[in-house]
């Protein structure tokens, strides 16, 4: 059995870090707002969000664009101001889905990962860790 080419193994990395990056997003976002009792799906998103951000970072930079050699600090620097922007959109997002329009928070984090995801995709191999 061949390995698949690199065009065809990257994306799925990518789906695979992402996957493992929600699922430690929405843990701790289910932490805040059940078992700690935050009384706003925002504030506990952008709370979780930094977990999941950091996640995602680590798998990112050594596992999906592991061929990139770029210093570190530096795709550190725009990954963080990458993923700020999109934390901040989950967070406005789940504050306008939860917290003034009243749906539930599970739909609403949904949406903003399918938003994120497309965003960190085209951010992240073309902005964060070109080659």
């Amino acid at each position: 059995m061949r390995p698949l080419p690199e065009r065809a193994a990257q994306p799925l990395r990518f789906i695979v870090n992402g996957l493992a990056a929600t699922v430690v997003h929405y843990a701790v976002l289910h932490v805040c707002i059940e078992d700690v009792g935050l009384p706003s799906a925002g504030v506990s998103n952008l709370i979780a969000a930094c977990f999941g951000i950091s996640a995602s970072f680590l798998g990112n930079r050594w596992y999906v664009f592991a061929a990139t050699r770029e210093p570190v600090w530096r795709q550190f620097a725009r990954f963080s101001l990458l993923y700020a922007g999109l934390a901040l959109m989950q967070g406005g997002l789940l504050a306008l889905w939860t917290d003034f329009a009243g749906l539930d928070y599970r739909a609403g984090f949904l949406l903003g990962i399918g938003l994120q995801v497309l965003g960190s995709w085209y951010g992240g191999r073309h902005w964060v860790f070109r080659r």
